[in-house]
């Protein structure tokens, strides 16, 4: 993406024209360490101004007007507004240059759009979000046949940095029995290697979904993003889709 700053990820999928993305990295900001240098998360402790001057140069560089949201990890789902600051998980929007955006450092973010470019989403899914319904939340607001739907899969933890405990894998099981694929045994006894990756295809496979690319990234591994498996006090990256 030789147009933006940096480092900065464009999705490789099959997305209409008119739907815009970009999933910014560390690189690009003007934030010290612990948090350097493009961080744009406002919770972790990093300095205001800082933080302000980075979401600046993330307008000016993509033109559009993130609908920033106050994530919980929860199922909420609302219609992207760059003008409010809601709480909710996840949002969709019809409406041209207005971008949904999720923040993360580790969980995963899932784009979602129509084979028209009519309207686009982006939901916030960390493991707690996935199994509680997150995505099949914003397949119920998107309102979109599943077959018209297309979603990409954005940077998370890998499956070889994900040890969950016992509880995370019979809390998806308990949903969809294949789950149980996603999770390998961990050399820790009673501990899992969990997949966010396969987990969330499953979920997405069980609405009809099927047109689901990326998937393939580590936070944890990848120096580029933010990841609070690897260092707990960090900042976060973000994800956003847009109608252009």
């Amino acid at each position: 993406m030789s147009s933006r700053a940096h480092d900065w990820i464009a999705p490789d999928w099959p997305a209409p024209a008119r739907v815009k993305t970009c999933v910014t990295t560390r690189s690009g900001g003007i934030s010290a360490a612990p948090f350097d240098s493009f961080n744009l998360g406002e919770h972790v402790g990093d300095d205001p101004v800082a933080v302000a001057k980075n979401r600046q140069r993330l307008v000016s560089q993509l033109g559009c007007q993130p609908a920033w949201l106050r994530q919980v990890h929860g199922v909420t789902v609302v219609e992207a507004d760059a003008s409010e600051l809601l709480e909710a998980d996840a949002s969709w929007t019809a409406t041209a240059n207005v971008a949904c955006t999720v923040m993360t450092a580790d969980c995963l973010p899932v784009l979602f759009c129509d084979r028209a470019g009519t309207r686009v989403a982006a939901a916030h899914a960390g493991w707690r979000g996935l199994a509680a319904g997150v995505l099949e939340a914003t397949l119920d607001a998107f309102d979109c046949a599943a077959e018209d739907t297309l979603v990409w899969l954005g940077p998370a933890i890998g499956p070889q940095a994900f040890e969950v405990g016992v509880e995370v894998r019979e809390a998806f099981i308990a949903q969809h029995a294949e789950a149980g694929a996603a999770f390998v045994a961990s050399v820790n006894p009673g501990h899992y290697m969990a997949d966010l990756y396969q987990l969330a295809r499953i979920r997405l496979a069980a609405r009809g979904v099927s047109a689901v690319y990326g998937g393939d990234f580590c936070t944890y591994s990848d120096s580029r993003f933010y990841s609070y498996r690897r260092t707990a006090q960090t900042g976060r990256f973000a994800s956003l889709i847009w109608l252009g």
